[in-house]
């Protein structure tokens, strides 16, 4: 079987920088997917750091955690996959947990930072 070479994670996703019509939509789903312990989506947390759908639809999403001792790792693939899923036009879905580069607070959005009043 041919491995899939996925691209490298550098820190949190730039939006925009998919070709896939389908980049809104799966960037919408993912805002709909909050930590437990903040009240922040992922996406804004800037845990999100790999969208990448191929002509398909299949969509790979690599992600991080805020800490690895993070409570709810094993479950938020499985809410990411669940909020992705039903987006039109996705196939198969993935979701990788990845901790290169680690999570940092300067990779949440400002949107999120002035939500958690870190201005």
């Amino acid at each position: 079987m041919e491995k899939i070479e996925r691209p490298v994670a550098t820190g949190p996703y730039v939006e925009g920088t998919s070709s896939s019509p389908l980049e809104e939509p799966v960037i919408a789903a993912l805002r709909t997917v909050f930590d437990p312990e903040i009240p922040v989506s992922i996406y804004d947390l800037g845990l999100i750091y790999v969208i990448d759908i191929d002509a398909d639809g299949n969509t790979y999403i690599g992600m991080t955690l805020t800490a690895p001792g993070c409570p709810v790792a094993g479950e938020i693939p499985n809410w990411v996959r669940d909020a992705v899923s039903p987006v039109d036009g996705i196939g198969e879905v993935e979701v990788e947990i990845l901790w290169d580069p680690p999570w940092t607070p300067d990779n949440m959005s400002e949107a999120a930072k002035l939500d958690l009043g870190m201005f």
